[in-house]
């Protein structure tokens, strides 16, 4: 394992292109268009550079960094890789295209990892004819500071391929935890329905969002309170995972809260938009 591609040079996936070069790999950050692969390999520089004046790495080893990653905009480029990691937007529809298309492209031994958040691993590696070889890695944000990595083994991932992503997940820093193929996985599963009764108790009228999120901050030691959170999430994101528990497990606990609804309608969805719970300027 020398050479991995990034699909999706985003938050996530620019932050998985840093942390992979940072560990010595050949790495290679594609995405649909130059201007996205800029931005991403400029989120990548301002975190080195902010490291260097830290002191804690060298101005040398920021330039090795970088020069261990190159730009993409070709799928093509997916033929001369030992693993993809496919960090695209969280929809099924997108997922299954592209991974169809990087089973054709790539070689045999090729690897093919999602960074879903809560979509089915098994359903994802049934688009390609190597499904032994799809596994879920799915990272936290931000991905240079957090430390988890959720491995999801899909009904048909080998043993042998989930040894490698677990190897390479303690190679790049991160603790790695299996966890099984079910919607939401552990982390979604259990946060998002959390942050989606926090809501309710909103709506409901229980309390004021400041109080919601001061009870959880200090009441349960949370760094930042469920309201909040959600603000950093995107409540369009957290509406699409909890669709996906309600679809997936059909169990009305998982019912997303109305008002969760109405915020994502306004295109409230949180700090990226300027507004959600909380304005932010």
């Amino acid at each position: 394992m020398e050479k991995i591609m990034v699909i999706g040079a985003g938050q996530m996936g620019s932050g998985i292109a840093q942390v992979c070069a940072e560990a010595g790999y050949q790495v290679t950050l594609n995405d649909l268009k130059p201007e996205f692969v800029e931005r991403g390999l400029g989120v990548i520089t301002k975190n080195l550079t902010r490291q260097v004046d830290k002191g804690r790495i060298t101005a040398e080893q920021k330039a090795e960094v970088l020069a261990r990653i190159a730009s993409s905009t070709d799928l093509q480029d997916a033929g001369a890789v030992d693993l993809i990691i496919e960090a695209a937007v969280e929809n099924m529809e997108v997922k299954t295209k592209i991974f169809a298309q990087l089973d054709e492209i790539a070689q045999p031994h090729t690897i093919l990892a999602s960074n879903t958040s809560s979509l089915p691993i098994t359903e994802i590696a049934a688009a390609t004819k190597r499904p032994e070889k799809v596994i879920g890695m799915h990272f936290m944000n931000p991905v240079p500071v957090m430390k988890l990595v959720e491995i999801i083994r899909g009904l048909a991932t080998a043993d042998e391929v989930y040894q490698t992503i677990e190897d390479i997940t303690k190679k790049i820093g991160k603790v790695p935890v299996e966890v099984n193929d079910f919607p939401g996985f552990v982390a979604n599963r259990i946060l998002m329905p959390m942050i989606n009764e926090a809501i309710y108790t909103l709506y409901e009228g229980v309390a004021t969002k400041e109080s919601i999120d001061e009870v959880m901050k200090l009441g349960m030691n949370h760094p930042m309170g469920p309201l909040t959170l959600a603000d950093f999430i995107g409540l369009d994101t957290c509406l699409y995972i909890m669709e996906t528990l309600y679809d997936g497990f059909g169990d009305p606990k998982y019912r997303p809260c109305p008002l969760l609804r109405k915020y994502v309608k306004a295109g409230w969805l949180g700090k990226k938009s300027g507004r959600g719970f909380y304005v932010y300027e």
